[in-house]
């Protein structure tokens, strides 16, 4: 039980995390395995993601069905539980609405690998169907578009980041919107520079250490913290 109410207590400081940078709205919805079970902990569908606490994850299995809380999980529970169901690496999901990284899948634009945080992400996928996924054929596709990567970008809706844990898919979550706010607000100075292959790959292994995610974490945390005191 101890080992249940620590990941639900992450999963509501990073869905507050989120929405306090700006990468979660009223809307958005973040999951992790319950280990040594083949259950999701997952925000309800009905939780106001600004003031989201503990209380406000509940428990599913794979096909969405409730195991325990007092609320139904999000429509879209099927973006979570299909990856899952194709990823046995990923241990947690988020869905984000980003500002800045949408503007450029309505654009149809790619985010470049413009910052040294991006080496994190790795490539980033893209999945052309503009719609609620809110479907179990669609989330099929969804975690396809996904494959074996880190993040895939949902035209004109938002994007979907997962990690080994909570903190890694945190990460991903604040390094593609902030790359694609630097690579947006470049372009007024001239071509944003794209780092190559060889510069990517050394970076990124430095930079996925877990020391490094977690400090990131800790950064968003601390906020949070202060804004409880």
């Amino acid at each position: 039980m101890e080992e249940r109410a620590q990941l639900k207590q992450m999963l509501a400081d990073a869905i507050r995390m989120l929405e306090r940078a700006g990468v979660i709205d009223f809307n958005g919805h973040f999951s992790c395995r319950l280990p040594g079970t083949p259950h999701v902990l997952i925000n309800s569908g009905a939780s106001v993601r600004s003031a989201l606490t503990p209380a406000d994850i509940v428990t599913i299995d794979l096909d969405g069905n409730l195991i325990e809380g007092n609320a139904m999980p999000p429509m879209e529970f099927h973006i979570h539980t299909e990856i899952y169901r194709r990823r046995p690496d990923v241990n947690a999901v988020v869905h984000t609405h980003p500002l800045w990284s949408t503007l450029f899948s309505i654009a149809g634009q790619r985010v470049e690998p413009v910052t040294m945080q991006a080496a994190v992400i790795g490539p980033i996928q893209f999945f052309p169907k503009t719609a609620s996924i809110n479907r179990k054929p669609l989330a099929e596709e969804m975690a396809a578009a996904l494959g074996n990567h880190r993040v895939v970008m949902l035209k004109s809706h938002g994007a979907v980041a997962v990690g080994a844990d909570i903190v890694e898919a945190f990460v991903l979550g604040i390094y593609l919107e902030d790359t694609a706010r630097r690579q947006y607000l470049a372009r007024a100075l001239g071509p944003p520079a794209v780092l190559d292959a060889q510069e990517l790959e050394p970076i990124g292994a430095n930079l996925r250490k877990p020391q490094l995610l977690r400090k990131v974490w800790d950064y968003h945390h601390a906020k949070l913290t202060r804004l409880r005191d």
